[in-house]
């Protein structure tokens, strides 16, 4: 790290100086750097390739563009056509750290693998870094670009994407200040499920130590599904379904192509999961890049060098409901047909009727689709990381307020300590008030001594027992599994990669 003329400041990456910002007290912003080349043109549908070495002092005080997608999200960037340099990351540092000693905290959004960026308010690394760690965020492909399947050409480029954002990590990151040998990589949603695919894959072996992963979806595709899915999306825009085709087509066209499916999907879904939860985009079992589903590879073994930190949050699905992302679902009728579509035992519906008597259908249909799509995955890579071997930890976020739910997404803003971030008070669905405040500063806590040193303040799973942290105002608890009354109605549901419908 180096003062220059101007005062701001200037580090050395291995493609050349960039310079950063004072973005708050003791906390430097290093923005928009790239870590791989611009992924279009020859680079098109293809794994990532090292980024151009420039001259001079690059300029890297603003977010880098986002890869293309239709998203418009408060206080973020949009994807504008032609927008293409969009493999980039960004650091947060404390100010004067050198010698690569800090600990390194690597986040991977969420956004349903279609949407979303690291330059949404919420992710912002500011109090991370102050906390003591080095904070680093990317930009991966999204949607078709990063996980559409084009024959003859690599899936999981988006996976591969933040790999080659995490080599970077490893090569440039002590620079900032930061332990490259001490990396914990974390995400949330889909950020999440990237995090549990990252530990099954052999390129990214070697790249961190420990691992966060919040809200973990347990869907995933076969070739076969994500080829039907390519099909239909050629058909939207008009191409064939060839690597011909879909490389002929720009982007937004593609982006354009995806949503169209995605809207039909209510009446003619490719999976029959789509019909309730239209999200088209998901890793794909492919064998090479991702050869196994994450939590079959967990179980084996396959990670067990890896610490690893989940979380939950206890009503999931509520926010999918209110954001329109999921079919609404109000009779007994509706209801079992959306347990057919995930192949859900009746015992299971009836043991959800027994806990919520008095729940309305559409309640109890958001409890299970949340289990289903987050609650009980999540739950499983811990457990089944502990039963193979490696050190897992377990949390839910429980916290209500109010109206106020413990929903998608609002464990985000508490994690970061952004809950007065753009946006921010309808993820956490109020102002925030000083309990609020508090639980934020444990949550953070939390997070930056797992990073340092694999302890979060609560006891690692057994392979007899199951501890729990529930976050929650005004106090936390800790208890063995809580909701495992719940969960034994699980048991015998298996996550199998998808098939098509038909």
């Amino acid at each position: 790290m180096i003062n220059d003329a101007g005062g701001d400041v200037v580090f050395r990456t291995t493609s050349g100086r960039v310079r950063g910002r004072q973005c708050a007290d003791g906390v430097i912003a290093v923005l928009g750097v790239p870590y791989a080349a611009a992924p279009f043109g020859a680079g098109r549908f293809r794994a990532p390739q090292p980024a151009p070495a420039w001259d001079g002092v690059r300029d890297c005080t603003a977010f880098g563009p986002i890869a293309p997608q239709s998203a418009q999200l408060p206080g973020a960037p949009v994807w504008r056509p032609g927008d293409e340099d969009v493999l980039t990351v960004n650091v947060w540092a404390p100010e004067g750290a050198q010698g690569g000693a800090l600990p390194v905290f690597f986040w991977i959004h969420g956004g349903a693998y279609t949407f979303g960026s690291s330059a949404q308010p919420d992710f912002d690394g500011t109090a991370l870094a102050r906390a003591g760690l080095v904070v680093v965020s990317c930009n991966f492909r999204v949607g078709f670009e990063g996980f559409g399947h084009v024959a003859g050409f690599t899936d999981n480029r988006g996976l591969l994407d933040q790999t080659a954002a995490l080599r970077w990590v490893r090569e440039n990151v002590a620079a900032f200040g930061g332990d490259p040998g001490n990396v914990t990589v974390a995400g949330h949603s889909s950020g999440g499920g990237s995090v549990a695919c990252l530990m099954a894959m052999a390129q990214a072996r070697g790249l961190f130590r420990r691992a966060i992963a919040h809200s973990v979806p347990g869907i995933h595709y076969t070739v076969e599904l994500a080829a039907a899915v390519t099909e239909r999306i050629a058909a939207a825009a008009g191409v064939p379904p060839t690597a011909q085709g879909l490389l002929s087509t720009p982007p937004a066209a593609l982006v354009a192509a995806a949503d169209k499916v995605a809207a039909q999907c209510g009446t003619d879904p490719v999976a029959l999961v789509h019909a309730f939860a239209p999200v088209i985009f998901q890793p794909v079992i492919d064998g090479e890049v991702l050869p196994a589903e994450p939590l079959r590879a967990l179980a084996s073994g396959t990670a067990r060098d890896v610490d690893l930190l989940v979380c939950h949050t206890v009503e999931e699905a509520w926010f999918l409901h209110a954001v329109g992302a999921v079919r609404e679902v109000t009779t007994e009728a509706e209801l079992a047909d959306f347990a057919e579509a995930l192949n859900l035992p009746a015992h299971l519906l009836d043991g959800y009727r027994t806990a919520m008597p008095d729940a309305p259908v559409l309640d109890r249909y958001l409890a299970v689709l949340g289990d289903a799509q987050f609650g009980e995955y999540t739950t499983r890579l811990a457990e089944q990381h502990a039963k193979a071997g490696g050190r897992a930890h377990l949390a839910r976020f429980t916290r209500k307020r109010g109206a106020a739910r413990p929903w998608h997404t609002a464990d985000v803003p508490f994690a970061f300590g952004n809950l007065d971030a753009v946006g921010a008070d309808f993820l956490i669905g109020a102002t925030p008030d000083g309990d609020d405040r508090a639980l934020s500063d444990r949550m953070l806590r939390s997070w930056a001594d797992y990073a340092t040193t694999a302890d979060p303040g609560w006891p690692a799973l057994t392979t007899d027992l199951t501890p729990v942290k529930s976050w929650a105002v005004p106090t936390d608890h800790l208890a063995d599994d809580d909701r495992a009354r719940l969960r034994t109605l699980w048991r015998d549901v298996r996550f199998d990669p998808l098939r098509p419908a038909h």
